[in-house]
């Protein structure tokens, strides 16, 4: 990931991890502009719109408060990754135990939004690094597989995100990033097919280079 990105917009001074060349997540640049209760207020008039032209009655118990459920929802949950702020704060710790070998999480969940359909991906992620002088706590894997989902995404993007991101972090090229998803576009549209799932993967450093290890990786995550 490249380090010279500029500063975050929303000024925390986090490395603005959406204009990694090759990466971008797209925004505009004044992304950051609203508060958090401003895009809410916005996304529901919006929302409360589509929901008018479509038909349905607002004066109703069950719906008169969705148009501000939703806009909460993708403000502060389901695209609260768009927001540098909520970066994951990574911490390293010395290698005191000499720990060499393949160290994989497996079964992260993911759950994150097409950006083509607005509708849900939900999966698992794989991730695997070759500790070096350091090693992190295992909950942080997580954390940055959860930052980069919850935005709209493709799936291609959001592996390779994962990837740079631990690069840089744990200081190491050999990562390994595996996931497999289903995406609601072809389940619940489309083509209707409710039996595929997609899978991508990044090899970065030892796993690239080392066929064994790469074979070990699939190996412990059961492919």
């Amino acid at each position: 990931m490249d380090n010279s990105a500029a500063a975050a917009p929303d000024g925390s001074g986090l490395p603005d991890t959406h204009l990694s060349a090759g990466l971008r997540t797209p925004l505009r640049p004044d992304a950051f502009a609203l508060t958090d209760e401003a895009k809410i207020a916005g996304i529901a008039e919006h929302f409360r719109e589509i929901m008018l032209l479509l038909g349905l009655d607002l004066t109703d118990d069950s719906l008169q408060g969705t148009p501000r459920r939703v806009a909460k929802m993708y403000v502060q949950e389901w695209f609260k990754g768009l927001d540098p702020k909520h970066r994951p704060d990574v911490r390293l710790f010395d290698n005191r135990y000499g720990y060499q070998q393949l160290l994989v999480e497996r079964d992260i969940t993911v759950f994150s939004c097409c950006e083509h359909h607005f509708v849900p991906i939900m999966g698992k992620a794989h991730v695997a690094y070759l500790p070096g002088e350091h090693v992190v706590g295992l909950s942080k894997l997580n954390r940055v597989v959860q930052y980069y989902a919850r935005r709209p995404q493709v799936q291609e993007r959001l592996t390779r995100q994962i990837a740079e991101e631990l690069k840089q972090t744990l200081h190491t090229d050999s990562v390994a990033v595996l996931i497999e998803a289903d995406h609601l576009c072809v389940m619940s549209r489309g083509v209707n097919d409710t039996g595929s799932s997609t899978l991508t993967a990044e090899y970065g450093g030892a796993f690239a280079t080392d066929p064994a290890l790469r074979a070990e990786f699939l190996r412990q995550i059961g492919k």
